[in-house]
């Protein structure tokens, strides 16, 4: 959600800058919420709408790097959970209280979390081979990955949205930046993440005389095609564009639930 400047790597190849990316992701949420919604049917609306949130998941892994006050990143991240529940609840359930579902800013703020422990191990063990640690890295590397598992489980037993395998997608981001081999590696995460461990819709695809069927949260992998176009560049930088795609999150979802109640 938060992006400044990225390596060079990315610089060199992008078209599109981080308020770009967001608006895509926006308009693809927004076209999945209205296919759950006020326009049912049409199944290309969630098709396309499985690009939304990996895409929110890499701002969250970019932004981590990036953010001035990762404090004041989380915080934000909390606030709009909280404001965001009833128009999820309101969209999801038809409900102001829906305790067996989250909605997905608990998600990416745990991702958040998770990276940051992951990235206190980088930090305590850097520049160090593995017989040099001594007992503050190895303490750093045990709680690093018990406050990253902490952070995995809680997105499952909260049943925050898309779960265990929302927070593993930003930290698959994460641990690809700067990897030399990160678009395979990228690809073959995300083919595993949203083609073997999400169970849901599937629909019938052919390959000569064989028919198998497609998990459809499988479109989601192309989303890594306007993650690789992304520039590294924030673009225009302002309090009301930033807090505006915060709020278009609970504002959107708030409005289906009406215009649903209105007309079903």
């Amino acid at each position: 959600m938060e992006t400044q400047t990225v390596n060079n790597n990315i610089k060199s190849f992008g078209l599109i800058n981080a308020n770009t990316l967001r608006l895509i992701a926006c308009i693809l949420m927004l076209m999945d919420h209205a296919w759950a919604t006020v326009i049912p049917g049409s199944d290309w609306l969630t098709y396309a709408g499985r690009m939304a949130f990996p895409i929110f998941a890499f701002q969250i892994a970019e932004g981590f790097f990036h953010t001035s006050d990762f404090k004041k990143y989380a915080r934000r991240l909390f606030i709009f959970g909280l404001i965001s529940e009833i128009p999820f609840n309101l969209m999801y359930a038809g409900s102001f209280i829906y305790p067996f579902h989250q909605n997905v800013m608990f998600t990416l703020l745990l991702g958040l979390l998770a990276i940051k422990s992951l990235d206190n191990i980088r930090m305590a063990c850097a520049d160090r081979s593995f017989k040099d640690w001594n007992s503050s890295q190895v303490k750093a590397v045990i709680l690093g990955i018990l406050k990253t598992a902490l952070c995995v489980l809680a997105s499952g037993i909260g049943f925050t949205d898309y779960g265990m395998t929302g927070v593993l997608t930003i930290i698959l981001f994460y641990l690809c930046r700067g990897f030399r081999g990160a678009r395979l590696a990228q690809i073959a995460g995300m083919v595993y993440i949203n083609c073997f461990a999400l169970m849901g819709r599937t629909i019938p695809l052919a390959l000569g005389s064989m028919t198998f069927d497609f998990p459809t949260q499988g479109f989601a992998v192309l989303s890594l095609i306007f993650i690789w176009l992304y520039n590294g560049k924030k673009g225009r930088s302002s309090k009301a564009l930033q807090y505006g795609f915060y709020a278009f999150y609970p504002v959107h979802m708030l409005i289906l639930a009406i215009i649903v109640a209105m007309l079903f």
